[in-house]
């Protein structure tokens, strides 16, 4: 047995006892249901930059890991498949992923040996209908169902789905769709190129986002649409924009819930800005959108993706701030939500252009980090194509993997390999 097998074999020991020992720290310290994750493994959703097929890599992203950078696995799913984002199911027992092309919403199978060391071990398509393009994804508290948006709806050039699944056999139960208007300021609910979702089950209502059509240029929405959960139906639409002649194009819209007071936040391309509604309980409507953040005059563009994590007491679950991502220049906002509808700016962490995903996850020694992915659709300026890891309270930068450069893969999507890596995701 030569020297560099006997390295590996090694290393991967020392990264299985890390997990052993991470598991347990991080059970202890948070609950075992944090949103911070016991480990640095991460699966990543990657586009393929010289013509192979795309899929998803396991990688090991601790820069206090011997095997910092390995990727333990990657797996196939396609030549231009595109995968976008990757999702755990209520329990997080399934990881489901939705692509911009392919089959457009894949469930990954993953086995996990005595370790917890997880394998995709296969890829199962999931019939989605006549939707095409699949977005963002939610899943109901008791198992049962599961929603996910279509921002290519039935194919029309303004058009838009979501469609509700089985959550245990993944068979497509229903479609939501609502055509817009001639005058869409009429009152009239409408759905239109939906991206982002969120809902508050114990109310009983879910938002969806309208952002573009998915060829960019097509059409661009402003809008947030209510559901009646029970219904199925759309019965508000309200506008995230100054004026309805300023298209914004909300891209995450963000239901506050589990204890947090009744507001909904929506992110926007145009601006970078950070909108911010109040929910009447009472009526079971929303209030009218205010700009919480402007993105533009802090030097910010391209709001995207938000995130409940952790605060800066360690031992607390119940300390939580909102991250929120900014593709323009690259950087990670933490706001307090205790003054709620202010958003108080409490911590910026420097990325890169195309700062897009991320998550939190314990290091070796314990330190509580964030894995940032820097890319957004492999768009001029805005593709960094890398990894870039921070200490969440010191901002310190821990680590970098290049992975457009080195390993010619775009990445697109991240997620924990060992669960959620937020407390609440959309």
């Amino acid at each position: 047995m030569n020297t560099k097998h006997l390295t590996r074999i090694a290393a991967a020991l020392t990264l299985l006892m890390s997990l052993l020992v991470l598991s347990s720290a991080s059970i202890s310290a948070h609950g075992g249901d944090s949103g911070i994750a016991p480990n640095g493994l991460f699966f990543v959703d990657y586009r393929n930059l010289n013509g192979g097929a795309d899929g998803v890599a396991l990688v090991n992203l601790d820069p206090e890991s011997e095997s910092f950078g390995e990727f333990l696995q990657t797996f196939e799913l396609g030549e231009g498949v595109l995968p976008h984002h990757l999702y755990y199911n209520h329990d997080q027992s399934r990881l489901y992923n939705t692509t911009l092309a392919g089959e457009f919403l894949y469930e990954l199978m993953v086995e996990r040996d005595e370790n917890g060391m997880p394998t995709i071990t296969g890829v199962t398509p999931i019939d989605t209908g006549e939707s095409i393009v699949g977005e963002d994804m939610f899943f109901s508290e008791d198992g049962d169902f599961f929603w996910t948006t279509f921002i290519g709806g039935l194919g029309g050039e303004r058009d838009g789905s979501i469609g509700i699944f089985d959550a245990q056999t993944n068979e497509l139960v229903d479609t939501i769709v609502a055509p817009e208007p001639g005058n869409p300021s009429n009152g009239q609910p409408f759905i239109l190129y939906p991206h982002g979702i969120s809902a508050n089950e114990a109310l009983g209502y879910m938002l969806v986002t309208s952002t573009a059509h998915p060829d960019l240029t097509t059409g661009i929405g402003n809008t947030v649409t209510l559901i009646d959960m029970e219904t199925n139906e759309p019965v508000q639409t309200v506008l995230v924009a100054e004026s309805w002649e300023d298209l914004s194009e909300p891209v995450e819209v963000l239901m506050l819930r589990d204890g947090l007071p009744s507001y909904a936040l929506a992110t926007t391309v145009y601006g970078g800005d950070v909108w911010i509604a109040p929910f009447d309980e009472e009526t079971g409507r929303l209030g009218e959108f205010t700009e919480a953040f402007d993105g533009s005059a802090n030097g910010l563009l391209v709001a995207l993706e938000f995130y409940i994590g952790p605060g800066d007491d360690p031992e607390s679950d119940e300390d939580q701030l909102l991250y929120v991502s900014f593709a323009v220049p690259g950087v990670v906002n933490a706001y307090s939500l205790d003054n709620l509808p202010e958003l108080e700016l409490v911590k910026t962490y420097q990325a890169e252009p195309g700062t897009h995903h991320f998550g939190f996850f314990l290091t070796e020694t314990g330190r509580e980090a964030m894995v940032i992915q820097n890319n957004l659709l492999n768009g001029e300026g805005i593709n960094a194509g890398t990894l870039t890891i921070v200490d969440i309270h010191t901002g310190e930068q821990l680590g970098r993997l290049d992975l457009a450069l080195d390993e010619g893969l775009m990445p697109e999507s991240i997620e924990s390999a060992m669960g959620n890596a937020h407390f609440l995701h959309h």
